[in-house]
């Protein structure tokens, strides 16, 4: 069982940044792929980037170039360096975990997820 807990979010102004952190349990965190979705009200949960478990990253076409994912795993800690924030960016993010190390952008392949983060950004 992996336990993932967001934190980081909150409300800031267009063009502001922001970094959401997850914490994971577990004694492989490193040999996860760690994904970063959102979802609105009355949306379904979307992709926003993922990390391999050897480090390679993948972004929604939205978010490339303001968003980086990384990871820290001595920390046990997926983070999500969010910059250039535009209100359409307002959601609530949530981590996820995919034991098979490769992950993808479909949220129903991840196995663990975190309690979310909310994110407001206003214009």
């Amino acid at each position: 069982q992996v336990q993932l807990v967001e934190s980081g979010g909150g409300l800031v102004q267009a063009g502001d940044s922001l970094r959401l952190s997850c914490a994971a349990s577990g004694r492989t965190f490193s040999s996860y792929a760690m994904g970063w979705f959102r979802q609105t009200p009355g949306k379904e949960r979307e992709f926003v980037a993922r990390i391999t478990g050897s480090n390679r990253s993948y972004y929604e076409d939205s978010v490339k170039g303001r968003f980086t994912i990384s990871r820290d795993n001595a920390k046990n800690t997926v983070y999500l360096r969010m910059n250039s924030l535009k209100p359409e960016d307002t959601a609530v993010y949530y981590c996820a975990a995919a034991i098979d190390g490769l992950g993808s952008d479909r949220f129903y392949e991840y196995r663990y997820w975190g309690q979310g983060t909310q994110v407001t950004v206003s214009s």
